[in-house]
């Protein structure tokens, strides 16, 4: 695995900065959930795009974005923590652009559609998770979470983003970096922010030419003089599941339907979409469930 996540700030404390090339971790959500490129692109920028924001939270603090849109991929799902844990899903991963017409080729805004995007900030310790809301304003993903930081959380950001895919439709490349503006910046510091942005051209193309997190920070920090701050979490793809959780869920299906399953002799599985990971409950651990779901509170 070659992805990195990289912090940085600002030596007049003006801005802080996150980097992260994420070519791998999109290639292994790509391969487990065999999406077509349109999804690959939506899946794999909102998966850069809360890896990112992850980068600044505390251990073991999670973020996740969620994009329900009335386009043709329905809704995107992706989730981070701060050691750089990350997962993203589509319910429609084979969507193509034709699907929209063929004018709209790869359009990602156009696939993700109007609707609204909710970031939830979550901690194992929290009694309830942080929800923010707001309307998409493109579906390109990156303008999104700019605009949900700017009105959830008063942060100015600029914010770049891009996944590759070849002539094959396969991940060629994915990068991004988050500037957030800190109080007290200057006018200049935003004129060569925003002048840099405008000539670093694409992010992923950089990265396919075989650019990595020294060459982002070249172009589009460039005369802004940084310190780096330490990371020491790279990139990885991986899932929450576990055959506890399909215990959990089968439990919320009542004691009747797990008899139905012991009696007809039929063991519960379950694939989980982030991680093509299958799990079986088989009968004895059905009935093992069922005694707990008879013993436990009158409802």
């Amino acid at each position: 695995m070659n992805d990195k996540i990289q912090k940085l700030l600002s030596k007049e404390l003006s801005f802080r900065a996150a980097v992260v090339v994420g070519s791998d971790v999109v290639r292994e959500m790509q391969g487990i959930q065999n999406t077509y490129p349109l999804a690959t692109m939506a899946v794999g920028r909102a998966m850069i795009a809360a890896a990112l924001m992850a980068s600044h939270l505390k251990d073991d603090q999670l973020v996740s974005l969620y994009f329900k849109g009335d386009g043709p991929l329905e809704m995107v799902f992706a989730e981070a923590d701060h050691q750089g844990h990350v997962r993203g899903y589509t319910p429609q991963p084979q969507v193509q652009g034709g699907d929209m017409g063929a004018e709209l080729g790869l359009a990602v805004g156009a696939a993700v559609g109007s609707g609204l995007l909710t970031v939830v900030h979550s901690h194992p310790q929290q009694k309830a998770p942080q929800r923010g809301t707001v309307a998409i304003q493109t579906g390109e993903i990156a303008e999104d979470v700019a605009f949900y930081l700017f009105q959830s959380q008063q942060i100015k950001s600029l914010l770049s983003i891009g996944v590759k895919v070849n002539s094959y439709g396969l991940v060629q490349s994915a990068a991004g970096i988050l500037i957030e503006l800190l109080p007290g910046y200057s006018d200049t510091t935003v004129a060569t922010l925003e002048k840099n942005f405008k000539e670093a051209g694409s992010i992923s193309e950089l990265v396919a030419a075989g650019g990595g997190v020294p060459e982002i920070v070249a172009k589009y920090l460039s005369g802004l003089p940084v310190h780096d701050l330490e990371h020491p979490h790279s990139l990885t793809y991986q899932c929450r599941c576990s055959k506890e959780r399909l215990g959990n869920a089968l439990a919320l299906l009542g004691h009747l339907e797990v008899e139905s399953m012991i009696q007809d002799n039929q063991p519960a599985e379950a694939r989980c979409e982030f991680c093509g990971r299958k799990y079986t409950l088989e009968i004895e651990e059905l009935k093992m469930l069922l005694e707990k779901l008879r013993s436990g509170p009158a409802h």
